[in-house]
């Protein structure tokens, strides 16, 4: 039994605090994962900078409301889906992601949350586990499963490496200058190829 795990932001949607950040004019926000590995840190710091800004969950809902899946995401995703269990598996939030799944068919998805006040300002956030994304793979081959996983960022390294197939997507240049043993690719059809070819 094998599933395919996938990152989604850089993968299959824009990166949504890069977005909000063009949207909102606030640069500090575009810092993600691919730029600080430790995502407490990152998180903690983007709330900062919400608070100093008085920006709340609704401006970003209302930015997240505009974004599309990337150009052929959909499409990788269906036929992926066509011969492999698939599961994303992501540091965004349930009230980010929602809007993004429908438009990408439901996949199932394993995300975190906000803690958001009644005036809508993000006050906390609550991981799903530690180590997201590594600690779900290695429970998925607990019971018996065998993973193929792909991402594009520092917090995507430990699943891929974890699993019996792994690729980078889309990534940064240092990130593959520092993991030259992980192929990389840049185009859904190379990626699915892989993915066949590991299976």
């Amino acid at each position: 039994m094998l599933i395919t795990c996938l990152d989604v932001e850089g993968v299959l949607v824009p990166e949504i605090w890069i977005a909000f950040a063009e949207a909102s004019g606030i640069p500090e926000l575009k810092k993600t994962t691919r730029d600080e590995p430790d995502y407490d840190k990152l998180m903690n710091w983007r709330l900062g900078i919400l608070k100093e800004h008085g920006l709340g969950l609704k401006e970003i809902q209302d930015v997240i409301a505009t974004i599309d899946p990337l150009p052929g995401a959909k499409e990788f995703l269906d036929e992926l889906r066509s011969f492999s269990q698939v599961i994303l598996i992501s540091d965004t939030f349930e009230q980010f992601a929602a809007p993004l799944m429908e438009k990408l068919g439901r996949p199932t998805l394993f995300c975190n949350s906000l803690e958001v006040a009644d005036n809508g300002e993000i006050t906390g956030f609550r991981m799903r586990c530690e180590k997201s994304k590594l600690t779900t793979v290695k429970a998925l081959q607990s019971i018996g499963f065998e993973t193929i996983a792909s991402g594009d960022s520092y917090n995507d390294l430990g699943m891929i490496q974890a699993s019996k197939a792994g690729f980078l997507f889309r990534s940064t240049d240092k990130i593959k200058a520092d993991f030259p043993e992980i192929p990389a690719y840049e185009e859904y059809a190379d990626l699915l190829e892989a993915i066949r070819k590991a299976m």
